[in-house]
């Protein structure tokens, strides 16, 4: 990130990160939030698709679900149906979204079948950024007791940043592996990584998340969750 900040940035968050900043950790329940990981996000074919981010983004996840999954870990997908209205009127806010015929539509908002979930797994359609907005994750989270959200998906700038500050508000704890989220602009992703770093969650390499959970989920307490 130094090449991001001016001097005069790195002095006033080396205050900051040293005087108030601490890491969240885990708590007693963990689930898997994978953001918008569809067709219209991760394919260079749709107006928002980038798969030059996508792609690497999908194989990241793969991995988190594949260890989360045999831990009994829950997981839940979003998918993004803000492209219009039946009678082809953009949804409110959302303007600058172009509008799709049905079947364009319907393909758009396909999870890709390497990540897709299996069915036992939650998916929540949402309509603006957030999976928290206007949809039932809150209720379904707390009926699963769970306290800790891994976030994932796209776009880092976008839904993933709108899901961590509101789960953030909500008072989960917030996790983003940074090879799991990915943008079409390398400077947001890595800006809004830094932001939510500093302020909402816990960033923090794949790797380092993957030893985190076997580490957790081997203690007692959790098993009894």
């Amino acid at each position: 990130m130094n090449n991001l900040m001016t001097p005069e940035d790195e002095t006033a968050f080396q205050k900051f990160h040293g005087g108030i900043l601490r890491r969240t950790g885990m708590g007693n329940k963990l689930a898997v939030l994978v953001i918008d990981m569809t067709n219209a996000s991760v394919n260079d074919d749709f107006p928002t698709g980038c798969s030059k981010t996508g792609k690497p983004c999908v194989c990241a996840i793969k991995g988190l679900l594949r260890v989360a999954r045999s831990n009994g870990v829950p997981i839940i997908y979003t998918r993004n149906v803000c492209w219009a209205e039946e009678d082809g009127t953009p949804l409110k806010g959302w303007y600058k979204i172009q509008s799709l015929d049905a079947p364009t539509k319907a393909e758009a908002n396909r999870i890709l079948r390497e990540i897709g979930p299996h069915d036992i797994d939650l998916i929540i359609d949402k309509a603006k950024p957030s999976a928290f907005f206007g949809t039932q994750l809150v209720s379904i989270l707390n009926f699963m007791g769970v306290d800790t959200i891994i976030v994932t998906g796209m776009t880092t700038s976008g839904s993933v940043r709108a899901t961590v500050v509101d789960g953030f508000s909500y008072d989960f704890r917030v996790v983003v592996p940074k090879e799991c989220v990915a943008d079409i602009s390398k400077r947001s992703h890595l800006v809004n990584l830094f932001d939510m770093d500093m302020k909402y969650a816990d960033v923090m390499p794949l790797a380092s998340l993957l030893a985190r959970i076997s580490n957790h989920l081997s203690q007692p307490r959790l098993l009894a969750s």
